[in-house]
């Protein structure tokens, strides 16, 4: 959550056209793509700013010049544009690992699913994936089905964090909380996801890459998710990028046998591994980290609890706080002083143009301090009811901030715990909290998994990390003079 936190989007259903979100309707391989068209990219330059913003901005220095220089590489085997100068290639600072691309030639990597990599020819792969769903106008079908069944103005008031849809609340718990930019890559069919792959694959042999690379930086996705649903206690069948990546193990076989015999050769993992060195890993502080349980914001000075077996995802808008009993979202919006017209502003905007959503009554109280209140609306879903809760905190007379949260009716006892444990914290607090970022090292004789995970800047799991962070499994071991990748504290 960033510390200017930015209205919803405006202008979704534009945005939700031209986005090409993954990382394939199916039908044979094109030979060759149309060049991008002048209003692809009108589309694109328009959307271009929007999405940097909504992504924590494009990163810049060497390692975001290294990214563009590859992507730009492997970009111009598609045939969509003449020379490098016809792409623009963005690596943004996001802690999810993502990649997507719009018509235009705008191609985005995070720099999470960066550090995930293990080579040049894993980043070549990603991007020339994500160039392989604009070639083949991936965007454009999905737009087209979206029209015919109606969904796109529910992406569009989904986006806008709008929880009525034209069905209602009844995807309200699966859906409503997620940030904006996460839906608008809503999804590809797995026929669209594997023709961008081998799309990919055709690209990374025409420029002397290793086609092998797509698999295996598939494994390592299919790894991190795996891991991720473990630390977080929820089913790995539904990763945090499932809307974007479907069943990523499942594709690595695929993209294994698809490249199978064919030309190229490059991965350059050490140029890569010394290129990301000291790379930001997990949450930027200047939008606000998690650590366990906990989100602390060091710039907003404010600090809460998620309750025991909900887990926690930061997004640049907000933060997002899930489990099964119920989803809540910390967030902002503009403040007078008038906690009671903010609280019921909030209802508006979820209840959107579909309904009119509004609490039943608004509670006064103070948490640790500060002037808040809470109401909270009963809503049929359809299926049986639903509590929709707004929490607000004044931190200044300009300044609110409040919890958003859908459970079960009755249920909403489940956030109490979150709601009190809201507090500001102290600039000591604030500067004890010290990034983590990549640092690579060479394996010396005697060192091992073991003894090199317990420099991994956790608490916990550090060997499963070491291992999915360096795309080993169980059964890998080190050799000297090998480049590995470790997560350690600093700046």
């Amino acid at each position: 959550m960033s510390r200017t936190l930015k209205p919803a989007f405006l202008g979704t259903a534009a945005l939700a056209f031209a986005l090409s979100g993954c990382m394939g309707a199916g039908g044979s391989i094109p030979s060759a793509s149309a060049p991008i068209t002048q209003s692809e990219a009108q589309q694109g330059a328009e959307a271009h700013p929007k999405l940097l913003a909504e992504f924590g901005g494009a990163m810049t220095g060497p390692q975001a010049t290294y990214v563009e220089q590859i992507g730009k590489n492997v970009a111009v085997q598609s045939g969509l544009g003449n020379a490098r100068e016809d792409f623009t290639v963005s690596l943004v600072n996001s802690s999810v690992n993502n990649a997507f691309a719009i018509p235009g030639g705008y191609i985005y990597t995070t720099r999470q699913l960066v550090a995930l990599m293990n080579n040049e020819a894993e980043l070549a792969a990603v991007l020339g994936h994500e160039v392989g769903h604009v070639a083949a106008r991936h965007s454009q079908r999905r737009q087209a089905a979206a029209q015919r069944n109606s969904i796109l103005g529910i992406l569009g008031a989904i986006a806008s964090n709008v929880i009525l849809g034209n069905s209602g609340l009844g995807n309200t718990l699966s859906n409503v909380f997620q940030q904006g930019s996460q839906l608008l890559t809503l999804k590809f069919s797995r026929s669209q996801e594997l023709e961008a792959d081998e799309l990919g694959i055709r690209y990374l042999t025409q420029a002397n890459y290793d086609p092998q690379a797509m698999s295996t930086v598939l494994r390592s996705l299919a790894m991190q998710n795996n891991l991720d649903a473990q630390l977080q206690g929820r089913n790995a069948s539904i990763p945090e990028w499932a809307s974007t990546h479907p069943d990523p193990a499942s594709r690595v076989t695929t993209a294994r046998q698809k490249a199978q015999g064919l030309a190229g050769s490059i991965t350059n993992r050490d140029t890569f591994l010394t290129r990301i060195d000291g790379i930001l890993y997990g949450d930027d502080p200047a939008q606000g980290v998690i650590e366990g349980q906990d989100f602390i914001h060091p710039d907003l000075k404010l600090r809460f609890s998620a309750p025991t077996g909900f887990y926690m995802i930061n997004g640049t808008r907000a933060v997002s706080i899930n489990g099964q009993s119920g989803q809540a979202q910390l967030t902002t919006a503009s403040y007078n002083g008038d906690l009671d017209a903010y609280i019921r502003a909030a209802f508006a905007a979820l209840g959107g143009n579909q309904q009119q959503l509004a609490p039943s009554s608004i509670q006064r109280t103070t948490v640790n301090g500060l002037k808040a209140a809470y109401g909270t609306a009963r809503v049929s879903n359809g299926s049986g009811q639903i509590d929709v809760t707004v929490f607000a905190y004044e931190f200044a007379p300009s300044q609110a901030f409040h919890f958003q949260a859908v459970t079960a009716a009755g249920k909403g006892d489940v956030f109490a715990p979150m709601y009190q444990s809201m507090r500001r914290i102290t600039t000591a607090e604030a500067s004890a909290v010290i990034p983590r970022k990549i640092q690579v090292v060479t394996v010396a004789r005697g060192d091992t998994v073991a003894s090199l995970a317990r420099r991994m800047a956790y608490d916990n799991a550090q060997v499963e990390r070491f291992r999915v962070l360096n795309g080993l499994g169980s059964t890998d071991e080190l050799q000297a003079g090998q480049k590995v990748k470790l997560v350690v504290r600093g700046r």
